[in-house]
Order: structure tokens, then C-alpha cells, then sequence
């Protein structure tokens, strides 16, 4: 589906980005792992090339430095000859009710979840139209769409995505450049194994489907974005909650 295709893929060293980058590797896709660990990246790399037999290039970079993220796209050029996905995963979390949060806490939070997916689009959009064509994929979240108590960052930095993926899928669609977002609800990763059991089952209350979603449930939807089968699709938000939010 994805034969021979580049992808880069930041935060992906674990969690819903490598389940992404293997999703796209068993297609046949050659894939870039960036991350802020380097021995995440690289192992990731690692043991996608030996899985698949694909080519897989881990590199550790700071996504929110715009320099850095220009120096990715063109060691990716450079090693591969095009990008033809690109999917913005990085993210983090420091919650806090804003009466306390710092700002500190608020500036990280932007520069890393919203700043990395300016300057990850902006270094691969050059590439993009001179291949007359490409796509890109920034993981959002449902708290960008319905906001949550005490992640007044985190929903900000996630709704800034969503109004960027439409505004470049309106500035780009035309010359073959399709960009959407995937806004997962609640994924049993890393993040949510740190809450406590009550306020897991809490949350499942809201959730019609009683359970926790998967990183391959959300990888399944960046497939469809990354492949010709969403060739008419752009500019769309598509949740992957269980139902939660309607």
C-alpha cells in the first residue's frame, strides 16, 4: 500500500508513533524515526529494518528547534530522495489548573506540541511540491476539539493544530499536498499507565465502547491518510475515541 514510499515520523521512538512507523514499515514503506531519545530512535529504526526489511533511519532531534527540523528534512533528502509523509506525533503533557501553572509549563508545552508541527511542515513542504505531491498527518487530540479541566496547554497546543491542518490543507490542496489530523481520545500508552485505576474507569464512563483505544487504532487511521485511499480526503479531523466525543 505504502511500497517504497518515505515517511518521517517524529515522536515515534515508542508509544502511538512507532505503532505508526510500523504500521507504515509492514507496508513497505521506508521510514525516518525521530525522537528526542537517540537510543529510542535508533533501536526503533533497528528493529523495524530487521522486521520488515525496509530501510529505517532513527535520528534524535529536538523538534521544536526550527534549526534542527530543517537539518532532518535535508538529511532525509539527502539519504532517501524525497518525503512523501510526514506525520506530526510529538507531544507532551504537563498539566496543571492555570492558577498554578507555570510559564514554564505553558511555553514547553506549545513549543513542543504546536512549534514542532510549523517547523516539521514548513522543512518537508518545499520537497512536497517539487514531487507534486505529498501528505501530512498531525496527531491532535479530542481535548483540542472539547478542551479538559487542567490542560488549558495541552488543549491550546492541540486545537492550534487542528486550525493549522485546515488552513494548509486550503493553502496546498491544489498543488497535490492532502493534510489531515487524527485526534485520539483515550490510548492505553504510556501517559495513561501513570493515572490511577479510578480515574482510568471514570474516564471510561464517557466513552461508549467501555475501553481504552490501542496505538494500532490510531496508526490504522494514519495508514488510510498516508495511502491512496484517502486520495479525495483533506483538511478533516477524524477522532479515534470510542464514541466519546460526538
Amino acid at each position: 500500500m505504502l511500497k517504497d514510499k518515505v515517511a518521517l515520523i517524529t515522536g515515534a521512538g515508542r508509544g502511538i508513533g512507532y505503532s505508526i512507523a510500523e504500521k507504515f514499515a509492514k507496508e513497505g514503506c521506508h521510514v525516518v524515526i525521530c525522537d528526542i531519545s537517540e537510543e529510542s530512535s535508533v533501536q526503533a529504526a533497528q528493529s523495524l529494518t530487521e522486521k520488515y526489511k525496509v530501510r529505517a533511519l532513527g535520528v534524535k532531534t529536538d523538534v521544536s528547534n526550527f534549526e534542527e527540523t530543517q537539518k532532518l528534512a535535508a538529511r532525509v533528502i539527502a539519504e532517501f530522495g524525497k518525503i512523501d509523509i510526514l506525520v506530526n506525533n510529538a507531544g507532551i503533557t504537563k498539566d496543571n489548573l492555570l492558577l498554578r501553572m507555570t510559564p514554564e509549563e505553558w511555553q514547553k508545552v506549545i513549543e513542543i506540541n504546536l512549534n514542532s508541527v510549523f517547523n516539521c511542515s514548513k522543512a518537508v513542504l518545499r520537497p512536497m511540491l517539487k514531487n507534486k505531491g505529498g501528505r501530512i498527518i498531525n496527531i491532535a487530540s479530542v481535548v483540542g476539539v472539547m478542551g479538559n479541566a487542567g490542560q488549558s496547554n495541552y488543549a491550546a497546543s492541540k486545537a492550534g493544530i487542528i486550525g493549522f491542518t485546515k488552513s494548509i490543507a486550503k493553502e496546498y490542496g491544489s498543488k497535490g499536498i492532502l493534510c489531515n489530523a487524527i485526534a485520539p481520545g483515550f490510548i492505553n500508552t504510556k501517559m495513561i499507565e501513570t493515572l490511577p485505576k479510578e480515574y482510568i474507569d471514570n474516564l471510561l464512563n464517557l466513552v461508549p465502547l467501555k475501553k481504552l483505544g490501542e496505538p494500532e487504532d490510531v496508526a490504522n487511521i494514519a495508514l488510510f491518510l498516508a495511502a491512496d485511499l484517502s486520495a479525495y480526503v483533506t483538511g478533516q479531523v477524524i477522532k479515534v475515541d470510542g464514541g466519546m466525543v460526538m
